[in-house]
């Protein structure tokens, strides 16, 4: 029947017989009828290498390459050609969970420098890896703040928090029992006293805050630290990985967490993923971290070698008593932006944010000479904003992305928020600006 499956017809009956159904396709009778695909399948002919080529060139080139300006928590940054050369080398490429970690050293030994360099990154004390992307790495640390609070499961959320970031919080907190309570925003920033009015009722395992914030506001969490531990609840920051070249670090904070997404070191935005998200903490949460962590030791010749280490068991054997079943590995993104981090060094990380600062505030600048743009919060921004246009949005974005170029995400509230990295050029920039009077033109 099916000639690459090994089963026969008496074993198919047998399998049917025990779950009561005559007819495979009787496994599918709660799908609608209206969205089941019927028809055979139109694979196309064989081709040679090269109609092959020439058909995903075709198809390649119905995409539209477009200026980005927008961001919201995915930036085009710059891709050094040297990463996907060193990427797509058979032992990076086919490398998968280092379950057998003595033979492991490579893969082992990039995830150790990752650690290391995201701990220097982001302050703390510790870094892991295998967290998938900076939204779920999010929620891995609202159970991680549950798991160390022990009796209580309340964890407080800032309205600042990225609205995506938050959908994920409300579905892992669903089937967690965690309660999720939001704190309020005030003039676009976290309000410290609602935070300590939430925190003085008690029961708070965790605070989860954003830096820069969802609008790109730069947030000060002056307090926000001692608040939340003379309440015995645990700090957690997400950041944009790229932003803590300049930025003061969660560890200057006092955060006790410190997670978010690494796609700001050079990942492309190709359609969402794959990404990689961050996670770090203090050395005194390190056993209730999840992912892998990976440590450095001396073999019986005593040469370096990498083993994984501190790792709980539960999270592969006992899995209804783990705080993250996370088991498949994101080692592939961790060397992405190992090897980003290593060309660029401290001072290019630093030189792309600074780029990335002063493009935003070039363009921003620029908006609101014009007289039809303001500032929805005049507060300190990174390299993203939030303006509010004064003639039709929607028509100002569709003349923009027929003109090449995407000019920003727009707000539930009607606002748009922009950003601008280090790919930007001033050309860019004007050439944005100065078609700007024909876009009037169209109201």
């Amino acid at each position: 029947m099916f000639k690459y499956f090994p089963h026969t017809q008496e074993d198919l009956k047998a399998m049917m017989d025990k779950v009561g159904v005559k007819d495979l396709d009787d496994l599918y009778t709660q799908i609608p009828d209206a969205i089941r695909f019927k028809n055979d399948y139109q694979l196309p002919s064989e081709m040679s290498e090269i109609e092959i080529r020439q058909l995903f060139d075709k198809l390649g080139s119905q995409n539209r390459q477009m200026t980005c300006f927008a961001g919201y928590g995915v930036y085009d940054h710059y891709t050094p050609s040297v990463i996907p050369s060193l990427l797509q080398r058979s032992e990076f490429l086919t490398s998968y969970t280092p379950y057998q970690a003595e033979i492991s050293q490579g893969t082992l030994h990039y995830i150790f420098e990752y650690q290391s360099m995201m701990a220097e990154l982001t302050g703390m004390d510790i870094s892991n890896a295998s967290m998938y992307d900076g939204t779920t790495a999010t929620a891995e640390a609202m159970m991680m703040a549950v798991a160390a609070g022990k009796k209580v499961n309340k964890v407080l959320v800032s309205e600042t928090l990225n609205s995506d970031i938050r959908k994920v919080l409300d579905t892992y907190a669903l089937h967690q029992d965690i309660e999720l309570e939001t704190i309020a925003e005030k003039d676009g920033v976290t309000d410290f006293d609602d935070l300590k009015t939430k925190l003085a009722a008690g029961g708070v395992a965790g605070v989860i805050v954003q830096q820069p914030n969802a609008i790109g506001l730069i947030e000060d969490f002056t307090g926000f630290a001692d608040a939340c531990h003379d309440n015995k609840a645990l700090l957690i920051i997400n950041s944009v990985a790229a932003d803590l070249a300049v930025l003061k670090t969660p560890g200057e904070w006092g955060a006790d967490i410190a997670v978010g997404d690494g796609q700001s070191l050079g990942i492309p935005m190709q359609w969402g993923g794959p990404y990689v998200g961050y996670m770090c903490c203090t050395e005194k949460l390190i056993r209730k971290m999840p992912g892998r962590i990976v440590g450095m030791t001396k073999d019986n010749r005593d040469q370096r070698a990498f083993v994984l280490t501190l790792q709980a068991r539960e999270q592969h054997i006992r899995r209804q008593k783990a705080t993250s079943n996370i088991c498949s590995n994101q080692s592939l993104m961790a060397l992405f932006v190992t090897i980003y981090m290593s060309l660029m060094g401290k001072q290019g990380l630093k030189e792309a944010a600074q780029l990335s600062y002063a493009g935003a505030h070039y363009l921003c600048d620029k908006l609101l000479a014009t007289g039809h743009f303001s500032l929805v919060y005049d507060k300190p921004f990174f390299n993203e904003f939030l303006v509010r246009y004064d003639k039709d949005l929607d028509e100002l974005i569709s003349f923009y992305i027929m003109n090449g170029i995407l000019p920003g995400v727009k707000m539930s509230d009607g606002s748009l928020l922009m950003a601008v990295t280090e790919k930007r050029t001033k050309e860019e920039i004007d050439f944005f600006l100065s078609i700007l009077p024909m876009a009037h033109g169209v109201h």
